[in-house]
């Protein structure tokens, strides 16, 4: 990193003597060269699908009544006056590394909804399909779009399987109008215990598994069949086909010399550090999160639960019911170790700085806990949190109110969490982009946040 006397010294050096600028518009300048950020090389997107409670996780209500602040006790974190969840004890070690936002907060209280507007900052309109080319550009695609990867490497990939409600592929996580060429490539984690509940590998237009065994990696022409019957294209004809030919030779690429395919290896990986991340799909998907974008992919995105939420009775964040026994014994302990492993991993190869890590979930709990033991839906007010990346450590912005029902200080929307997310990796959040069809968008409508 380039220290801040330094840039301001160079940037001087470059300035002074230029004709016509006047010493007003020096200053002006040699004050924006003294405040610029430092500039994130990749993201790592960590998504809790179902809506994360934030009353157990980064916003306790310790004096709130007992039907509203719940089993959990609040515990200190290395921040002094920051407290998070008792069941996030190794986080909590990392809070000086996190920037947590306590006053996120939209209107959309379903699933589909409430996935879209987190994942695209941009509120949803009329029907949403899956993969729909005029909806709004997933975080991961739009940040893939501003960085190119390394040769034979693609954009962004998204770990270990999208999102479903009840069978149903969600919209919102994918290239949108961007086009095809921006959708994440799906690779399936290839080790740990899976999430209890129901995962699906349906999504056969780009789930690249890369599940194939060495002793099958043999040559192209064999590798490719191979992915012709595992993506179902022989009988593709037309467009159709074309995308998904370029998919499977992208495949292809990925398996014979990609330094995706070392990095997927995660045999290769020192056992000491595999055992640190857990062995959980969880804990394995971040540990892979981190050797992808060390092998220059620019941005990653990890589900940490199970992939569909099905009436939110497997490992999800859709915690209806038996919500406290659920994040207990289950959610919250994976969470804990995988995340904070992800952090200590980060920092101890000097990574850290480079990297972004962007917490993201559907939207939080209600503050009353319902008959069945659970929380139900509330946009109203929630938490997400960044670490990393230029990122100041240690910060809370915005609150709740002492209920946790709607934001108390600094509100703000999805759209000013994706502004801040841009600053920090050094894109412009006013930029404006084309669709396929020439029709100009500016990618965000909110502002960054003060967290740089």
């Amino acid at each position: 990193m380039v220290s801040l006397q330094h840039t301001r010294r160079d940037f001087l050096k470059s300035s002074i003597g230029l004709a016509g600028l006047s010493v007003p518009s020096l200053f002006s300048l040699v004050s924006q060269a003294s405040t610029q950020a430092p500039k994130a090389k990749s993201c790592i997107v960590l998504y809790t699908w179902g809506g994360m409670s934030h009353y157990e996780s980064f916003d306790p209500k310790p004096n709130a009544p007992s039907d509203i602040r719940g089993e959990f006790k609040p515990i200190p974190t290395a921040t002094p006056g920051i407290q998070f969840c008792e069941h996030l004890p190794l986080l909590a070690k990392h809070s000086e590394k996190m920037a947590i936002v306590r006053s996120i907060h939209h209107r959309h209280g379903g699933h589909q909804q409430g996935m879209y507007v987190s994942l695209t900052g941009h509120d949803p309109e009329g029907g949403l399909k899956a993969k729909k080319r005029n909806n709004w550009p997933s975080l991961t695609s739009m940040i893939s779009r501003f960085n190119e990867p390394l040769a034979g490497t693609p954009r962004a990939i998204k770990l270990p399987y999208s999102m479903y409600d009840n069978g149903t592929l969600m919209a919102g996580d994918y290239g949108g109008w961007l086009g095809s060429a921006y959708d994440p490539v799906i690779i399936k984690t290839p080790a740990g215990e899976p999430f209890q509940g129901v995962t699906r590998y349906t999504d056969k237009a780009l789930n690249l598994k890369l599940n194939v065994k060495k002793n099958r990696i043999k040559e192209r022409s064999s590798l490719l069949h191979d992915l012709d019957n595992q993506l179902g294209t022989k009988n593709g004809t037309g467009t159709e086909y074309d995308q998904l030919d370029r998919y499977r030779q992208m495949a292809a690429d990925l398996l014979l010399g990609s330094p995706v395919h070392d990095a997927y290896d995660l045999e290769k990986e020192d056992q000491r550090v595999r055992d640190m991340y857990g062995d959980h799909i969880c804990g394995q998907t971040l540990l892979l999160s981190r050797r992808l974008v060390e092998a220059g992919v620019p941005v990653v995105q990890a589900l940490c639960s199970a992939g569909d939420l099905a009436g939110g009775g497997g490992d999800n964040w859709d915690t209806h019911r038996n919500h406290f026994p659920k994040m207990k014994d289950r959610l919250l302990p994976v969470f804990d170790r995988s995340v904070s492993a992800l952090l200590t991993d980060l920092e101890q190869r000097g990574m850290l700085d480079e990297t972004l890590v962007v917490f993201l979930t559907d939207f939080g709990r209600t503050p009353k806990i319902n008959g069945n033991g659970g929380r139900d839906h509330h946009p109203g007010v929630y938490s997400v949190a960044l670490a990393g990346g230029g990122i100041r450590g240690g910060q809370v912005y915005g609150s709740s109110d002492s209920r946790g029902a709607e934001p108390e200080s600094n509100a703000c929307s999805p759209a000013d969490f994706h502004a801040t997310v841009y600053a920090a990796l050094g894109i412009d959040h006013k930029a404006v982009l084309h669709d396929q069809g020439g029709r100009p968008f500016n990618i965000c409508d909110g502002e960054p946040l003060p967290l740089l």
